[in-house]
């Protein structure tokens, strides 16, 4: 992983720097950069294969430390000289030529080893073979060590899933069929397996039952042998002496011998790839007799891959089993436990998150997956891809695939389908960090002695640190000056003194967690050119000299009361992508009598939030004329000059998300006119939240906009007792409609005014009469979901799902929350 990223990070900087910086890539120097741009890529691939590969691991990881070393102090040269005001292309040139000189050695030495590998197959299945036996032996005396404890235990939350999956394994279709059990790691799949592979029924419906434990050294001789290891186990099947020392087409040819004159069950434990699943999917004869492949992995397209229709997802354990589970750990499936310990024991299951006993650890959220993905862009692990999708795409696509390998837990999505808020368990959590610590990808401090980092220089790159308190400058005098990011958090009170970042001239991410507020925004951070992340919590103004950060993409500026006022400058600053300030936002005119004006504007923005009604002018939407994001805030001042006043911002073509929120109070005349204000074509998702007022008629004009798909209403952003919707009043491709807290009494509408609807979410509307029982016949409607709603709306909810199951319609769900 560090040696992928740095390799990525530098083809980055080269890709940069040819786009920004052309006159530095002229002659010689453009030569010598060819040439490492292509070893790069070179080793790009490398990596990317050796992960999948068979290679001696001690040895690609060996490599893979001198490459990450030597793709890194390249990018070092290349950045310096890109900061330096002096910066030529012989100078340039000069201090590349030793670093791709290192390179190129490098690459020979690792050509070398690929081409040996690649002429010595016998010696290396060889070495595969032991390597893969000891992976084998050692797992499997762990897998086995792990189920004998649990023999006592009753497995409990796995009734269900244990009768599914005997169920499909006996099921009388005569083919081989393959069924397989997905799911993320330490969910209990191979616990699973086991409880299927050693149940009554399925010992006497199967005449031969082989256990294979797939590794990530993975060679087919070695499934071979393990099937045939399992076969002579069993006392009424005879098998010939010394099958160790046949060669591989003759194992194979034993193995199907055997299974072809009987009934199998073939369980292949932890499949990680589906190469490795094509490589031995041949080995199983069909000669339907209703034998059966039995899959466990934690890649969810493996499974799809072996078989999309039978497909075993598991879930975690629910509160109850949990504690179940546990009980019977510790005091036995035939003991009481004391009463006095029910709570807390109740307390430490519901910590595992749903997890089996083996993995009672706690969840690590992510709330706002954005910044995740904004983060890996500015550290610079996602490179730029030669399709037309962004690098915000790229890295969505990154976190899919996380996901669907179960290493990531997706805990909250939005109606799109878009991740919301994902996160890791603290197991999983741990190992990456005891990995990045091995690589030196990156440090991690939680403590607060000092001497845990080297008096010596430290060789990494990025550093958190997580805690009480980061005053002491002694901390980052010990950081090597090309320190790449810095994390600080802390929850008490610090004073960090700005001037400790000055030497780091190639920071690219800083983020600053003071719950207190301390930091001095001083002119020294504003130096820092390579920045790209800045997060801080600060009660100090935002200087004029921020927008000297060219290279910045996401400022994350948070304050805990009053508004911020952004400078002028920041209207220069061109590669912006995101900007958020906590509170709300002032963002002042480009000034169209600045010499600067043709130039000015930020043409990368896609997210905006915070920002006030009052900057909501067409001279300010003009100049982000591709943002997708928007978050508008309105409040009690000015009153007298924002009264219905119309907003156009038919200008953001781009623009899918616009969230509007009142802080105002007890305000009864809306401050905007939506009836008389422009939307962007574009918009997908709309929220009015606060107290808005708008009359119920004036929404109903946002039937103009063809694309909006989900439409929030909260906390009395619209007030009337009767919303009745003409027969003309059409939501097109409205999927998603929301109230919360709104002053409702009568809703007229038929099933024709929301012929897309997906979903009817209705909260603490305690005036509402009932929900349009022509709702039933929206063909498209799968949940009504009312929370603390009036009991006539409830029972209106209740009698459309009712005529709808007389119907034989079973697909609309109604749930009722009080």
């Amino acid at each position: 992983m560090a040696a992928y990223t740095a390799v990525i990070s530098l083809l980055q900087t080269l890709e940069q720097l040819q786009e920004r910086h052309p006159v530095l890539i002229q002659g010689q120097t453009a030569k010598t950069l060819e040439s490492l741009h292509n070893t790069a890529e070179y080793f790009q691939n490398f990596v990317e294969e050796a992960s999948k590969s068979r290679f001696d691991p001690e040895k690609i990881k060996s490599i893979e430390e001198i490459i990450k070393s030597a793709a890194s102090d390249a990018e070092d040269v290349i950045e310096m000289c890109w900061t330096c005001e002096n910066a030529s292309e012989s100078s340039l040139n000069k201090n590349l030529r030793p670093v791709v000189e290192r390179i190129n050695t490098i690459k020979n030495e690792v050509m070398e080893i690929v081409f040996d590998f690649s002429t010595s197959s016998r010696n290396y299945h060889r070495f595969l073979e032991s390597v893969g036996d000891f992976l084998i032996d050692s797992t499997s005396s762990r897998t086995n060590q792990m189920l004998q404890n649990l023999d006592g235990d009753i497995v409990q939350g796995l009734y269900e899933d244990l009768e599914i999956i005997v169920r499909r394994l006996t099921e009388p279709l005569s083919n081989l069929n393959i069924i397989t059990i997905s799911g993320m790691g330490g969910i209990g799949k191979t616990t699973l397996a086991r409880k299927a592979h050693d149940h009554l029924k399925i010992r006497y419906h199967f005449d031969i039952r082989v256990w294979i434990t797939i590794s990530q050294v993975y060679g087919s001789r070695n499934v071979l042998l393990e099937a045939l290891h399992c076969i002579s186990k069993q006392t009424n099947i005879e098998i010939e002496k010394d099958y160790e020392k046949k060669e591989d087409n003759e194992l194979a040819d034993l193995v199907q011998k055997i299974l072809k004159s009987r009934r199998y069950l073939v369980i292949v434990d932890d499949i990680w790839s589906t190469d490795v699943w094509d490589s031995i999917r041949a080995i199983f004869p069909d000669c339907n007799n209703r034998s059966r492949i039995l899959l466990t992995t934690r890649e969810t397209k493996v499974a799809i891959y072996a078989n999309p229709i039978n497909r075993h997802e598991m879930n975690p354990l629910n509160l109850e089993n949990s504690w179940k589970l546990l009980r019977a750990k510790v005091f036995g499936p035939e003991y009481d436990h004391p009463p006095e310990l029910e709570e807390i024991g109740k307390q430490i299951a519901e910590k595992c998150q749903g997890l089996s006993l083996i993995n009672f650890i706690s969840r690590r959220n992510i709330r706002l997956t954005w910044r995740l993905i904004q983060l890996w862009i500015a550290k610079g692990f996602i490179r730029r891809p030669e399709s037309d999708k962004s690098l915000e795409e790229v890295a969505e696509d990154y976190l899919e695939d996380l996901i669907s390998r179960n290493l990531i837990i997706v805990n909250k999505r939005r109606f799109s389908s878009q991740i919301k808020v994902c996160g890791m368990h603290d197991r999983l959590h741990e190992f990456c960090l005891t990995e990045v610590e091995m690589t030196k990808f990156m440090h991690v401090e939680r403590t607060d002695v000092v001497l845990t980092l080297s008096t010596q220089k430290y060789n990494g790159r990025r550093f958190s640190f997580q805690i009480n308190s980061y005053s002491d400058d002694r901390r980052f005098k010990l950081l090597p000056s090309v320190a790449r990011s810095i994390y600080l958090f802390s929850k008490t009170n610090n004073f960090v003194r700005s001037e400790v970042f000055s030497c780091f001239h190639l920071l690219r991410v800083l983020a600053i967690f003071d719950v207190n507020e301390s930091f001095l925004f001083l002119p020294v951070i504003t130096k820092l050119f390579h920045l790209r992340y800045l997060q801080v919590r600060s009660l100090a103004k935002l200087p004029a000299s921020i927008s000297e950060l060219q290279n910045l993409q996401t400022l994350i500026y948070e304050r805990s009361y009053n508004h911020a006022t952004l400078p002028e400058k920041v209207w220069t600053m061109k590669n912006l992508w995101h900007i958020h300030i906590k509170k709300s936002c002032y963002l002042p005119s480009p000034g169209k009598k600045s010499i600067l004006y043709k130039h000015l504007g930020m043409p990368n923005l896609v997210e905006l939030s915070n920002l006030y009604f009052t900057s909501c002018t067409n001279e300010i939407l003009y100049s982000i004329p591709n943002l997708k994001r928007l978050i508008v805030h309105h409040d009690d001042l000015p009153k007298q000059s924002w009264v219905n006043r119309p907003v156009d911002m038919s200008s953001l073509t781009k623009l899918e998300a616009l969230k509007c929120v009142s802080n105002a109070f007890l305000s009864w005349t809306p401050p905007i006119s939506i009836k008389e204000s422009f939307f962007s074509a574009s918009l997908k998702r709309l929220t009015l939240a606060g107290w808005f007022g708008f009359p119920w008629e004036d929404l109903s004009t946002l039937v103009n906009l063809p694309n909006l798909e989900e439409l929030k209403l909260k906390d009395r952003a619209a007030i009337g007792y009767v919303w009745r919707l003409r027969d003309d009043d059409i939501f097109e491709s409205l999927k998603l409609l929301l109230f919360r807290n709104v002053v409702l009494v009568n809703w007229v509408a038929s099933s024709d005014n929301f012929p897309s609807l997906k979903h009817l979410v209705q909260k603490k509307c305690d005036n509402l009469k009932e929900i349009p029982i022509d709702f039933g016949e929206i063909c498209t409607l799968e949940s009504i979901e009312l929370h603390n709603c009036s009991p006539s709306a409830e029972d209106s909810a209740r009698k459309i799902e009712q005529e709808q199951e007389d119907m034989g319609n079973n697909c609309l769900k109604v749930y009722i929350h009080t």
